[in-house]
């Protein structure tokens, strides 16, 4: 086996691991087994490496109230206190520090009514933070929840979604009851735990574990993934653009961008610029071409780019630094 990298990653076939983990992070490693074509003992011995080297995480998100984009100017030497005290808060869906003024992003979801105390009273009063701009995401074009690298076929992904209850289903979302909250809350801790296990923490029969967490994720309430810091994907360099646009040109630019395996997430914002994108590539080449000679970039009016250079949060999972 070729020799290992970051000390968990070794090769295409742990990427294309962590990618099926991508698609269902509860999908039993004989499914993953079978979507990518392997031998069953070598994905469960790469896969269970890969869950405890403490760089990949199975975490389960609750998908509920609306996004809002915090961009953060942190007084001088403070940058990271300011991205630890977002990074720690339980609405926070990622934290980065990123190169430039602002100096940090967030993104934090929660209802709109309290937007206006988060802007007014909660953001200038965190610690570390000179200047805190909110910008409201109007709509989600990608986000990652959804974002595959680009390493599976459309058949082996199609395999790997084929489990009823990770297909989202049209019903409406139900109230979450306590048991609900429990489930969650084990969920996110470790999004692999057995329904025994589930069942235990939250005080039900397996039986109910198991019909709870299916009806959570078919009805969209919740999305169970691997959390992964794209360098572990052979995807190094991260950036964040902030694009902005004639009116004319907004849906022809967005949906290429949203089409881009190299998009993780994007978004219409309020805000000078209209789109909002987190993107991760091979090298800094490779962000230059992006920005420069891809076709959508022509229609920029500008693009502000830049590097992240930390991550504090991921899917609202804390992030073992390694870089």
């Amino acid at each position: 086996m070729a020799a290992q990298q970051h000390g968990s990653v070794a090769d295409l076939l742990d990427r294309r691991i962590l990618s099926a983990l991508q698609v269902d992070g509860r999908a039993s490693w004989r499914r993953v087994a079978g979507a990518l074509g392997e031998a069953e003992r070598t994905v469960i011995r790469r896969g269970t490496r890969l869950l405890t080297s403490g760089y990949v995480k199975v975490g389960a998100l609750a998908v509920r109230g609306h996004s809002t984009v915090v961009l953060v100017r942190s007084t001088a030497g403070q940058a990271r206190m300011a991205a630890g005290a977002l990074a720690r808060r339980p609405d926070c869906a990622f934290a980065h520090l990123l190169t430039g003024s602002p100096d940090c992003i967030a993104e934090l979801v929660g209802p709109r009514e309290s937007l206006a105390g988060l802007v007014m009273d909660e953001l200038p009063g965190l610690p570390g933070v000179a200047e805190a701009v909110a910008h409201p995401v109007l709509r989600h074009l990608s986000t990652i929840r959804e974002w595959q690298p680009g390493l599976l076929t459309d058949a082996e992904t199609a395999a790997l979604a084929t489990s009823p209850e990770s297909v989202p289903s049209p019903a409406p979302p139900e109230e979450p009851t306590r048991t609900d909250v429990l489930l969650l809350d084990a969920l996110a801790d470790d999004g692999r735990r057995t329904y025994d296990e589930l069942a235990r923490i939250a005080g039900v029969s397996e039986a109910t574990a198991r019909r709870r967490v299916s009806t959570l994720r078919r009805t969209g309430q919740v999305r169970i993934r691997a959390v992964i810091d794209p360098t572990l994907l052979g995807l190094p360099t991260e950036a964040v653009l902030r694009i902005r646009l004639a009116p004319g040109r907004l849906d022809q630019v967005a949906g290429a961008l949203a089409r881009s395996p190299y998009v993780r997430y994007a978004s219409f914002v309020a805000g000078d610029h209209q789109l909002l994108v987190l993107a991760a590539l091979p090298s800094e080449g490779h962000l230059y071409d992006f920005v420069t000679m891809a076709p959508w970039a022509s229609d920029a009016l500008t693009i502000e780019t830049a590097l992240i250079l930390a991550s504090l949060k991921r899917g609202g999972v804390p992030m073992r630094a390694h870089r």
